[in-house]
């Protein structure tokens, strides 16, 4: 049981308020910790420091917990830049070019879609990102859904059924059977490599009844539900998602206040997708009205082909400073300990004792230039579980 003593930590982010400063980001300067069998044994001042068997010096940067990224779609094929320059051409985003992709991910084989989602996984790992999720959702098939969660369940432990993401063309005709289809024969052969179930509750999607009954065969299965909501108009997902106790809804670009107060009374938590609003010319949700109101934020890329061909999670905290008006220490939090609440996990988005030591290690003095600095390589190093990630 080797102990490792990180030091030479300007500015340590413990992201626990009992720590360092007593702020939300429990702050510590001049800061070390310790690792013992992949997490954090102890946080404190490098000159009070226990004795360890080894220790890294990390030089006089900045650290943060590594990021935790509860919302994307990795395991795909092909791409979609001539939507997106249509897009910012003046068309719309309808989410329509979604079976583009499922056309590609069907027609590619296993290896090329492992390969591209671990050269993707990479690019996280070199943005700070230690904890990912990935769907399901461009498959729309039994079988290409079962490949996309097989090769999910390679790269992370918080995979999730999206089969209900639309309704595929060969189904238009039929939205009951593809429904049927989602709940029985694809849900039995997708649950084994899932812990979560979703549906894209919106116009064009599925409606309130289609998602009930999803989220309702998704949780007699034994997955627990995240709902994809209020992302082009306002609709149920948000009280669905409260209804149903989901972990989380996400996108929520259009909230009632009755939707707030719903979700704050249910514990959901509201995860922002500012790549998405950013990369569709959409307008940002209300990050404001929901953290005012006393709902856990989470920060998370979206990662995918169409809405969002982002891998950065350091882009995703600039933009929450910018478009949401965030401080700099909330979209910390939110992408943090934001992210693990969304996953329902105790055991990341800190760096405190008994958690996973998931850290990312800042070419900066301070947290604040992952937004003052958008768009740099702040990222020096990674590291999960005690091990490094990146070089």
């Amino acid at each position: 049981m080797t102990s490792t003593l990180f030091a030479g930590i300007g500015e340590l982010c413990t992201c626990e308020p009992t720590l360092g400063d007593g702020s939300a980001l429990g702050l510590v300067h001049d800061a070390a910790f310790v690792a013992k069998d992949g997490r954090v044994a102890w946080v404190g001042r490098v000159s009070d420091a226990p004795a360890t068997d080894a220790r890294v010096d990390l030089g006089g940067r900045a650290v943060v917990p590594g990021f935790v990224d509860s919302h994307t779609h990795l395991v795909f094929a092909g791409e979609r830049s001539a939507e997106f320059a249509a897009r910012m051409a003046g068309e719309p985003y309808t989410g329509g070019g979604i079976m583009s992709t499922v056309a590609a991910t069907r027609a590619a084989t296993t290896d090329e879609l492992r390969a591209n989602a671990r050269r993707l996984l990479a690019e996280m790992h070199a943005s700070g990102t230690t904890t990912v999720e990935i769907k399901s959702g461009y498959g729309l098939d039994v079988g290409t859904e079962r490949r996309i969660l097989e090769i999910a369940s390679e790269l992370t432990s918080e995979t999730t059924f999206l089969g209900a993401h639309v309704v595929p063309a060969e189904y238009a005709d039929d939205r009951g059977a593809y429904v049927a289809l989602v709940t029985g024969e694809m849900l039995a052969a997708c649950a084994p490599f899932a812990r979560w179930i979703d549906v894209f509750c919106e116009t064009g999607a599925f409606n309130e009844a289609e998602s009930r009954a999803v989220l309702r065969a998704g949780i007699a299965a034994g997955l627990m539900p995240r709902v994809h909501g209020n992302q082009l108009g306002p609709g149920p997902g948000a009280r669905l998602a409260a209804e149903f106790g989901a972990a989380s809804v996400d996108h929520c670009t259009y909230l009632s206040a009755e939707d707030v107060v719903a979700l704050r009374d249910a514990g959901v938590v509201a995860t922002l997708l500012p790549a998405a609003e950013f990369s569709t010319r959409s307008p940002y949700a209300d990050a404001r009205a929901l953290i005012n109101a006393g709902v856990t934020v989470a920060l998370a890329t979206d990662c995918n082909p169409g809405s969002a061909y982002v891998t950065s999670m350091p882009l995703v905290i600039a933009l929450a400073v910018r478009e949401y008006r965030l401080t700099p220490a909330e979209a910390l939090l939110a992408a943090t300990r934001g992210g693990a609440a969304a996953l329902r996990r105790d055991d990341i988005g800190r760096l405190a004792p008994g958690f996973s030591a998931d850290f990312a290690v800042l070419e900066a003095p301070t947290y604040v230039q992952l937004a003052y600095r958008p768009g740099s390589a702040l990222v020096a190093q990674a590291w999960r579980c005690g091990e490094r990630l990146t070089v």
